[in-house]
């Protein structure tokens, strides 16, 4: 047997344990209020939320329906369309002239794409790990600079368009077309039953009513009250404020129109 050195030392064994344990997880119950599992845990607490969300957002939709409007008039040029609140903003960034005209490309595309292309990249565009506004000012920066301008152009859209709404419901004439906001010249008398005559006229009705109640236009049937059939006439031919001219082609029909209306008192 070799001689062993007394000044030697084993300090640790290079051998593999013959016992190999296997690569299992350690159970989330020896960590309480630390960690969860995906599924079904975390993913099931979302489901819930979603499902709330969207059961309250069907009693909203039920109990409180979308306001009806006027009826639909291809007479009434005063109307001026608004989209969805959500696109106010693009709505009202396309009335600039460095957005619209010869650049509408670049108020419909290039802008829109530079701002959602860098929203879906920002997780890779900035990958500092601090969570805190002051110590990122370069996304902070960028973040309310967007959100300002959103607010304002938004804020611009609606201001404006209550200004021209707000004028274009005047000036509509006591026979015109008028706006949809016009309000009937009296109250409709619901026995009132007009003439065959008046039940020819579809583009007439359409406007003033079956019964000449009135309706995107104003109240006929007491129209005699306050124009003669020469004036009527007139109406009829040439228009009056939204009202177009030219509906009836036929002279003689709008002299017998005209004088029918001319009739009612």
């Amino acid at each position: 047997m070799a001689k062993q050195d007394k000044d030697a030392t084993f300090v640790g064994d290079s051998r593999i344990s013959a016992k190999r344990i296997p690569n299992i997880a350690p159970s989330y119950s020896d960590f309480p209020g630390k960690s969860e599992p995906f599924w079904p845990n975390f993913l099931l607490k979302e489901w819930m939320v979603a499902a709330v969300c969207l059961v309250g957002f069907l009693v909203l939709t039920v109990s409180h329906p979308s306001p009806l409007t006027d009826l639909a008039n291809p007479n009434d040029t005063s109307f001026i369309p608004l989209p969805d609140w959500y696109f106010l903003f693009l709505y009202q960034l396309l009335k600039y002239p460095w957005a619209a005209g010869d650049w509408v490309v670049l108020g419909t595309v290039v802008i829109p794409g530079i701002a959602f292309g860098a929203l879906m990249l920002a997780p890779w565009l900035d990958t500092g790990k601090d969570r805190r506004p002051s110590r990122r000012p370069v996304a902070t920066g960028l973040m309310l600079t967007a959100l300002v301008g959103i607010f304002y152009l938004t804020w611009a859209a609606d201001h404006e368009h209550s200004l021209n709404h707000a004028s274009s419901k005047g000036g509509s004439g006591g026979h015109g077309g008028g706006s949809g906001a016009a309000a009937p010249a009296a109250p409709a008398d619901p026995s009132f039953k007009p003439d065959p005559l008046w039940t020819a006229q579809t583009g007439c009705m359409g406007c003033h009513g079956k019964n000449m109640e009135g309706a995107l236009g104003p109240n006929l049937q007491k129209i005699g009250s306050q124009l003669d059939a020469a004036q009527i006439a007139e109406v009829i031919k040439n228009g009056k404020g939204q009202m177009p001219g030219g509906l009836i082609q036929d002279e003689a029909e709008i002299q017998k129109l005209a004088e029918y209306l001319a009739s009612l008192k």
